[in-house]
């Protein structure tokens, strides 16, 4: 009886027994086998990537952090750094603590060291926020080796670095700027066809911690969420022991951190959509008509980029609709709200540049053109909006430092901010107990008629308002912060109050209603001296 196989055995026993010589393996030309192994992570990577890549992306980022000195919108401070400045330190102020808390360990941890400088309160955060950025951009780069080729990945990389808009908010401590990184990163896990490194509970996870920062990131996953639950044959399964456990744990992580810091327990989540989505009370803070996405929001975030997007949209294969149908769908939902703003749409920027990374791809004549186009037209927007545009509210922070106390009296100087609300940083920028001011601009909550906010009604007689407010000179504050547009309307209150000009600093280019060009700082002469150190 022959063992099966024996053939072959003595084949192999004969090329045994040759004499000893050099055998030649035929080369695999195959571009599967190629692709495998280029794909496979070498040894030194980090996140199954190339080292130099890893090293070139994050020193990128950390580059980007240190270019980008002007402010954006106010929530880049008031719903993360200030909000952990006084989780710490105490000092006047609040909002919801899941996100803060992040930088309130950093704060922490510095303090415990003796080492919360304010210049490091300021910078840390927002490194950390550049590392995660530059992660995200790797994944998106490894996600695109995966679902086209080497080539595609490498355009798609190439424009999400020179996104102007995403140069200038992925160092900024916004809850949109999380959200963004959060959502690239989970997309590497989602099982999209293609892809190698799917995996249910990570991208759940990270879309679920997404949505407790900020419960809007849940709207792009809507049509994700969804396709994997069609396509998935354990419904059951995918229901039970990954989304119901993960929502489960992280909602209730968010609740106990809460619960912890208000005092009672308080579902963030839900009030952030009625106050939203619910009530719509974000128009408060300026409405838009439906179509301002469509017709401004996503062609200013998209810039020069928009005419690839719309050509790769023809060309990106059928599996890749699913990211044009979230894109679109996103837009649509946020259209249906009265309050609009550039950085709500900023979470599918990076699925835009997928596209845009195809329409590359197919270009032949006019690729190197193109290329050129694209770097110097998004290089100069990025440099304008990161180191000149909306940069005196930084600026002035900076010199209100020098105005904190020292020695036994701290009750020296003070400072009222004479700004809408929330125009500048506050003590996470100072780091002090210096007295602070600004005019408050609470929403109304009550349903009332013709409400108006202290800095509405501030506005609508700044001389007469400054009168009624400050009746006696010993109770003016020592230092005023204006827009230069306020100065002739107060002329007669600076005079009134001995207040001289010391500090001018450059804001925009753009003056508009309350806001100016410049931003003026004002002290006032006690006995013939001004009040500073």
């Amino acid at each position: 009886c022959r063992r099966p196989g024996g053939d072959r055995g003595f084949a192999f026993r004969g090329l045994h027994n040759r004499s000893p010589e050099k055998v030649k393996l035929r080369k695999r030309k195959s571009t599967l086998y190629v692709r495998t192994q280029e794909d496979r992570p070498r040894r030194g990577d980090l996140l199954g990537e190339n080292i130099y890549l890893v090293l070139f992306t994050f020193a990128l980022r950390i580059f980007n952090c240190f270019l980008v000195q002007t402010s954006f919108v106010p929530d880049e401070y008031w719903q993360s750094l200030e909000v952990a400045h006084h989780m710490v330190f105490k000092y006047p102020l609040l909002r919801g603590y899941t996100y803060p808390l992040i930088f309130a360990s950093i704060y922490k941890f510095l303090h415990l060291l003796g080492k919360d400088n304010v210049q490091l309160l300021i910078w840390i955060p927002r490194l950390g926020q550049a590392l995660l950025s530059a992660v995200a951009d790797i994944r998106l780069y490894s996600l695109m080796k995966q679902l086209g080729n080497q080539e595609v990945a490498r355009w798609v990389f190439f424009c999400q670095l020179c996104s102007w808009f995403t140069w200038y908010c992925c160092t900024r401590t916004l809850t949109n700027t999380m959200e963004t990184a959060l959502t690239v990163i989970a997309l590497f896990y989602y099982p999209l066809e293609g892809s190698k490194s799917s995996n249910s509970v990570k991208y759940s996870s990270l879309v679920a911690l997404a949505f407790i920062i900020r419960p809007t990131a849940l709207i792009p996953w809507v049509p994700l969420l969804f396709r994997h639950f069609y396509q998935e044959r354990r419904k059951l399964d995918l229901t039970l022991h990954h989304f119901l456990p993960v929502g489960f744990i992280t909602l209730s992580l968010s609740l106990i951190i809460d619960r912890i810091f208000f005092g009672q327990w308080t579902l963030v989540q839900l009030n952030f959509l009625r106050f939203n989505v619910l009530q719509n009370l974000g128009t408060f803070y300026g409405s838009h008509p439906w179509h301002w996405y469509f017709s401004q929001g996503f062609p200013v975030v998209l810039g020069t980029h928009l005419p690839f997007f719309i050509h790769g949209c023809f060309l990106a294969p059928r599996k890749l609709y699913i990211l044009l149908l979230t894109v679109l769908w996103t837009l649509l939902v946020y259209s249906m709200l009265g309050h609009k703003e550039f950085r709500f749409i900023y979470p599918v920027l990076p699925l835009c540049m997928v596209f845009c990374g195809y329409s590359l791809t197919n270009l032949k004549m006019w690729k190197k053109p193109a290329l050129s186009f694209l770097f110097l037209s998004n290089v100069l927007l990025a440099f304008y909006t990161g180191l000149i545009h909306q940069r005196g509210t930084l600026d002035v922070m900076s010199h209100i430092q020098k105005v904190c106390p020292s020695g036994p009296d701290q009750s020296s100087a003070s400072v009222f901010i004479m700004m809408p609300c929330h125009s500048t940083p506050y003590y996470s920028h100072v780091h002090c107990p210096l007295s602070m001011r600004f005019l408050q601009c609470p929403p109304d909550l009550t349903g009332k008629t013709q409400y108006l906010d202290e800095a509405d009604v501030f506005y609508l007689n700044p001389l007469n308002w400054l009168h009624q407010e400050f009746l006696s000179n010993t109770s003016l504050p020592t230092h005023l912060v204006i827009f230069s547009v306020l100065e002739k309307e107060i002329h007669a209150f600076l005079t009134s109050g001995n207040y001289k000009k010391t500090a001018v600093f450059f804001h925009t280019h753009l003056p508009e209603g309350r806001t100016g060009s410049h931003i003026h700082v004002y002290e006032r002469k006690l006995n013939g001296k001004l009040n500073t150190r």
